[in-house]
């Protein structure tokens, strides 16, 4: 990239290529759409054999052809709309100091060197102090690539004061012309490196491997278009003014995002869920081809996960799922709704404890928590939509002794809960956070950041082992919107407080069981201190306690057995699910709750 190159560039012809691309992937979309749901299904329904089978199979090769082609060129046309975007602002300043030099009568030559006239009067000779030539600064290497800028006395140098009054205006010029460039030929490599990766070789077959491909293609678009992307998106704007940008975008510019960066608008909160939604399911696809023939536990686990999210995605069904959030970060993140919380009066969203992460068992279980408090919620009131929220790292062992994850992941769930309130349609929905486990430490740090829980009405507490207040009334929802169940065989509603821990520890060693015994009475005298803090099922808390079925008593193996034994703990587990053997009554409390009808909640004498 030289000065005359910027010069002659248009970055309109760049725009103008995006658009081409553009309409050639909304095209292939349309052909997709076309295969999917109208030739296929035709198919299906008029032919059988081995013939129709064949040409189902072919139609199912095409149909991934055009979804190759629809991303790609999705891609493509988010490179070269950054492209031009970003190469505007050298282009222009480049454009401002040619101006500046020609209005000066400086003469610009094809090396970027400016050359300028004689002027001023020598003192001693009463001559004219000749003009001359001066090479830009660019900040890190001269204009002809000859290496770093000399530290002696050149004439553009501070430290020698050139007398002739042109020359101190050709240098400035001819700096700002090198910068221009070096600026534009960053620009330029960045977006070559992209576009380059997005070559198709002939005859490509699609196949996992490809889509692996397109993976690393997005990558590739995003890391190129980080500048971009960073002076368009507002990330440092609230998710109401995110809803707010997006609202002002062309149905082109939306399109293109959602083609580009579906990792970035699919898990922006603030951004609508039928987007969201629309983004993640195209990634997740390439997250699956990412994880493919990867050979770690965390690759594999991720993947299962993934794939079984897929799955049910697939599969449709009612309530409709959300997929609100998708990625590979840390141990994992997924956010899935059933029901559009957009649509809905009544949204919650759950954040799970401790042991959750990508993997099989939230894609089969946890998330079916959020499925069983949808449709539960629904019977009380239709206009219902439940989320499981798994948007931090939850602790995985001994780190549930701290409440350092929740203290971190509290903030992100509150931009989820801001976005939810942002995109919602009703002029005053009523939403409900639910903490379960450690999820619910996680929603006791939400409520003390700034301003609580964005837009919560209401609080659900289920096998919590304390929220790191004292009492309901600090939850910011006001203690009558504050709810609780501990089913009598959970454990994890009943540890001991960190005080009980020592005291009773040091009791055992000072005086056996028995000192073990009087030593955790004295360190809680109320008895309804647990690990993190007040026991929300206490009296003392002063939370409304719902009804719950006890659950399976817990059962201690006896030594030898007790080691390499699992504890069960099921009844920790029950709290949302009305299957027969589970917990139907918490689960419709739960539901009642959710829908705004607390009137039909069954409630239970607090401990």
């Amino acid at each position: 990239m030289d000065h005359l190159t910027l010069k002659a560039l248009k970055p309109t012809e760049y725009a103008e290529a995006a658009d081409g691309y553009r309409a050639i992937s909304g095209m292939a979309d349309a052909a997709k759409e076309r295969i999917d749901k109208q030739i296929t299904a035709a198919m299906r329904k008029a032919n059988e054999g081995e013939a129709a089978d064949a040409a189902l199979k072919q139609l199912r090769k095409l149909s991934e052809n055009f979804h190759y082609t629809q991303v790609e060129c999705g891609l493509i046309t988010g490179a070269l709309d950054g492209f031009s975007s970003e190469i505007s602002a050298p282009k222009r300043r480049l454009t401002e100091a040619l101006d500046d030099a020609a209005a000066l009568a400086y003469t610009v030559n094809q090396d970027g060197t400016i050359t300028y006239p004689a002027g001023g009067k020598n003192e001693l000779t009463g001559e004219p102090i000749p003009g001359g030539t001066v090479l830009g600064n660019n900040g890190m290497i001269t204009g002809n690539d000859t290496g770093l800028q000399s530290p002696g006395l050149v004439p553009n140098n501070p430290q020698f004061k050139n007398p002739n009054p042109h020359h101190a205006k050709a240098v400035d010029i001819a700096d700002r012309i090198a910068h221009a460039v070096r600026e534009a030929q960053e620009i330029d490599d960045r977006y070559s490196k992209a576009l380059n990766k997005l070559k198709a070789a002939p005859g490509l077959n699609v196949d996992t491997k490809t889509w692996a491909d397109v993976a690393s293609d997005v990558d590739s678009v995003s890391s190129a278009a980080s500048e971009y992307l960073r002076d368009h998106i507002p990330w440092d704007k609230s998710p109401a003014d995110r809803k707010e940008w997006w609202d002002s975008l062309s149905n082109e510019e939306r399109e293109e995002y959602k083609a580009a960066f579906p990792e970035i608008i699919g898990n922006l909160d603030g951004i609508p869920s039928t987007v969201r939604d629309e983004a993640n399911r195209e990634n997740i696809h390439l997250l699956i081809a990412q994880l493919e023939g990867q050979h770690d536990e965390a690759s594999k686990e991720k993947l299962e996960g993934l794939k079984g999210i897929q799955n049910k995605l697939n599969a449709g069904g009612q309530p409709p799922m959300f997929l609100l959030g998708i990625g590979l970060e840390g141990n994992g993140r997924a956010i899935v709704a059933y029901g559009n919380p957009d649509t809905s009066k009544n949204v919650s969203a759950y954040a799970p404890g401790l042991g959750t992460k990508l993997n099989s068992e939230f894609s089969d279980g946890t998330v079916k928590r959020a499925y069983y408090t949808a449709t539960e919620a629904q019977k009380f009131d239709p206009s219902s939509s439940s989320i499981v929220w798994l948007g931090y790292d939850a602790p995985q062992s001994i780190d549930v002794m701290t409440a350092t994850d929740a203290e971190r992941g509290a903030p992100t769930y509150n931009s989820f809960m801001s976005g939810i309130s942002a995109t919602n349609e009703n002029a005053d929905p009523h939403i409900t956070a639910i903490g379960h486990s450690y999820g619910s430490r996680l929603v006791g740090g939400a409520t003390q950041e700034a301003g609580g829980i964005p837009g919560a009405d209401d609080i659900i507490l289920v096998g919590s082992p304390g929220v790191g207040v004292a009492k309901a009334e600090d939850l910011g929802v006001g203690k009558d919107h504050v709810w609780v169940g501990a089913a009598e065989n959970d454990i994890v509603t009943k540890l001991p407080s960190s005080k009980e821990a020592v005291a009773g520890t040091m009791g055992f060693f000072g005086g056996g069981p028995p000192g073990a015994y009087l030593g955790g009475e004295v360190a809680d005298q109320g008895d309804d201190d647990i690990w993190f803090g007040k026991d929300p099922a206490s009296k003392a808390f002063g939370a409304n306690r719902f009804e719950t079925l006890p659950g399976p008593e817990l059962v201690q193996p006896s030594f030898p057995d007790v080691l390499g034994s699992k504890l069960d703990i099921e009844a920790h587990s029950n709290y949302f699910s009305p299957e027969e053997g589970k917990d139907r009554v918490s689960a419709q409390n739960i539901a009642a709750i959710v829908a705004g009808h607390p009137e039909y909640v069954i409630r239970e004498t607090p401990r």
